[in-house]
């Protein structure tokens, strides 16, 4: 009763994806929702009209001509990850053409892969050197593109990140709330010296595009809280401190 679930778990519950055949198993909705309110029959049957035109409207101006009817739906269906999604586009392009292993992991000097950026156009490139970090942060890059020699600076992300040694919750101390899972604060309800009631939601967490609703797990009083939006946290990383109520 105590665990604090994903937002897409206990949306499950509440029933925007629907009603699963024999209905949810109880009593363990009830205690998914905390008093959240559930949906009756079918959820689209409450939502109102959406005007695809308007909305192709508004994509076409924001993005461009190439906005295809799956970015449509995309955008109507998940609208907050589309707009990131396109914003990622915006900044770096169409990086579907890498190789998933260079996505996810830098280049090692002297490696080298193919990108096909459309049929029959192949870039080889790879990378030769990376040089010292400038007093700006960035280090200059230098690499061949089909042979031919090419560099570019580029900021180092690991350079300019300061270490920050966050203090971990005391998992002897019940009102000791600590992160149930590595990911970053993008909401705190909690107010120092404010109520609570059991099941309030107090801070929002996220990580890999899954949001997660810290709840007290009892009723009392926030005594001090120990994060802020955009903090990155580990699993156990302390958020609140929480006084049971007399």
């Amino acid at each position: 009763e105590t665990l604090s679930f994903p937002k897409s778990v206990v949306e499950f519950f509440q029933g925007y994806l629907g009603i699963p055949y024999g209905g949810f198993p109880e009593p363990l909705r009830t205690k998914v929702l905390r008093g959240r309110e559930a949906i009756a029959g079918r959820p689209g049957a409450s939502l109102p009209a959406l005007d695809l035109g308007a909305l192709r409207g508004e994509l076409t101006k924001a993005h461009g001509p190439q906005i295809r009817d799956v970015d449509v739906l995309s955008a109507a269906i998940y609208p907050a990850v589309f707009r990131e999604y396109m914003d990622f586009r915006r900044r770096y392009s169409d990086v579907s053409k890498l190789p998933t292993a260079a996505y996810f992991a830098p280049l090692a000097i002297g490696e080298e892969l193919s990108v096909e950026i459309e049929r029959g156009k192949t870039l080889i490139v790879r990378l030769m050197a990376i040089g010292e970090l400038s007093d700006d942060g960035q280090r200059e890059v230098f690499f061949e593109l089909n042979g031919q020699p090419r560099s570019l600076r580029v900021a180092d992300a690991a350079a300019s990140a300061t270490v920050v040694t966050r203090e971990r919750a005391d998992a002897a101390n019940p009102g000791s709330i600590a992160a149930p899972m590595p990911g970053a604060v993008v909401e705190v309800r909690a107010v120092a010296g404010e109520p609570v009631k059991a099941g309030d939601p107090m801070v929002v967490l996220s990580a890999m595009k899954m949001e997660t609703v810290v709840a007290a797990p009892f009723a009392g009083v926030v005594r001090r809280v120990a994060v802020a939006v955009g903090d990155t946290l580990d699993a156990g990383d302390l958020l609140l401190v929480l006084e049971p109520a007399s």
